[in-house]
């Protein structure tokens, strides 16, 4: 038996894989603490899992001034790391007090590449360490970091530059608070300027190969698992959802997950109006209170379970969501707002599974409808999406993952 620490910073699309882990381990015997949010002590302790909690918490960073300007940022690199740096910095004495501490007793460290705090913390403790890629991070020639799509029109030298210039704006921006952590808290040196990649460190990059191929290129080390899912199968629907979803033909979801627009009350009518436009019932994220005939809407409804229901998802393409709807087999419209949700939509897209992305920033009811009755209408497009839906079921990204845990501890 072990004791194995998971990082699983972020909002629930990133809480939810690290918990399916957790609970496989925890299924064989190991003990398991998460270090997440507060907010998602229910989901930690109804898989079995200890919770280390942290005092951050992702949905109220989001709905504040500095996580709106983080949304309005898109995909520009600077803006994006840039405005998580001034939202994490004041914050980031305590919070990396606080990883540090739900760290100790710890066999082996699990965690996303943010800061890259399985490797300092490992280092420190003298136990083995695994990184988490939730997108592809790791340099190759074989496609552009996801956010500086721009580089593939320079060809396999930039494709590979590009992951290395991000990997450096990153450093930069956490090697004031990293650095001085490392000497005083942990007792190891600091990182040298330039920052310091350490290679060779196991990755579990939890994402499809079927979704995003494997690069020739990319090391031993980075081991592409497939999805992790966390499935709720003693979940029952409310009987006023099941009469909705049994009175008509299959609807059209659309829901942001825990991105939260400026004007959340204009998005909502934007929506409702184009799903009337596009001639589909619909299924929204809000206020079940605002449910009437045509559109039902839900508030915490898992996944797993709504999507193979639908006709098509909409949503903001966040890596877990964007899992959601690959595995549910059904055609994809993405609207994303920030970060890598773009390049998810763009994979959705390429795959044939899903029309171009429509930034939310850009969306409109004329363009939102055209966009689901595409999902709706192409028989070739659900029947890629229904192809990819079952490859995706078939593969075993968690069974992978212990796999691979048991051969680095």
């Amino acid at each position: 038996m072990s004791r194995i620490v998971i990082f699983a910073a972020g909002s629930r699309g990133d809480i939810q894989p690290c918990v399916a882990l957790g609970r496989a381990l925890r299924a064989r015997g190991d003990e398991v603490r998460l270090v997440a949010s507060a907010r998602y002590s229910p989901m930690a302790a109804a898989a079995g899992l200890e919770l280390a909690p942290l005092t951050a918490d992702p949905a109220e960073i989001l709905e504040s001034d500095a996580g709106q300007e983080l949304l309005a940022g898109g995909r520009n690199p600077v803006k994006f790391l840039g405005g998580f740096r001034r939202i994490i910095g004041p914050m980031a004495e305590r919070l990396l007090a606080e990883c540090s501490d739900a760290c100790k007793g710890a066999d082996l460290i699990i965690g996303p590449t943010l800061g890259f705090l399985p490797r300092h913390i490992g280092e420190h403790l003298g136990v083995p360490w695994a990184l988490i890629h939730f997108q592809p991070s790791e340099p190759t020639g074989a496609f552009p970091h996801p956010f500086v799509p721009q580089a593939r029109l320079l060809g396999p030298w930039a494709n590979r530059a590009s992951f290395l210039a991000i990997d450096q704006i990153a450093w930069q921006l956490s090697r004031p608070f990293i650095n001085p952590w490392r000497e005083e808290s942990l007792g190891l040196r600091r990182l040298p300027l330039r920052g310091e990649r350490a290679a060779g460190g196991p990755v579990l990059a939890c994402f499809s190969p079927a979704v995003v191929p494997r690069p020739r290129d990319w090391a031993a080390n980075v081991n592409m698992t497939g999805y992790w899912f966390l499935d709720e199968p003693d979940w029952r629907p409310p009987g006023e959802l099941a009469e909705f979803l049994a009175a008509g033909p299959a609807p059209v979801y659309v829901g942001f997950g825990s991105m939260v627009p400026k004007d959340a009350e204009m998005t909502g009518m934007v929506v409702r109006a184009a799903l009337k436009l596009a001639g589909v019932r619909g299924v929204v994220q809000g206020d079940p209170a605002t449910s009437d005939d045509r559109v039902f809407a839900v508030q915490d409804v898992p996944h797993s379970w709504l999507f193979p229901r639908m006709a098509a998802v909409v949503h903001h393409g966040g890596a877990g969501t964007t899992a959601a709807g690959l595995r549910a087999g059904v055609p994809a419209v993405v609207c994303p707002f920030f970060g890598d949700q773009p390049y998810w939509g763009e994979r959705v897209a390429a795959l044939g599974a899903g029309p171009t992305p429509l930034p939310f920033r850009a969306m409109t009811v004329p363009r939102l409808a055209r966009k689901i009755r595409r999902a709706v209408r192409d028989q070739a497009m659900a029947d890629r999406a229904g192809e990819l839906g079952r490859i995706v079921r078939d593969e075993d990204g968690v069974g992978r993952a212990l796999r691979i845990i048991d051969s680095i501890r």
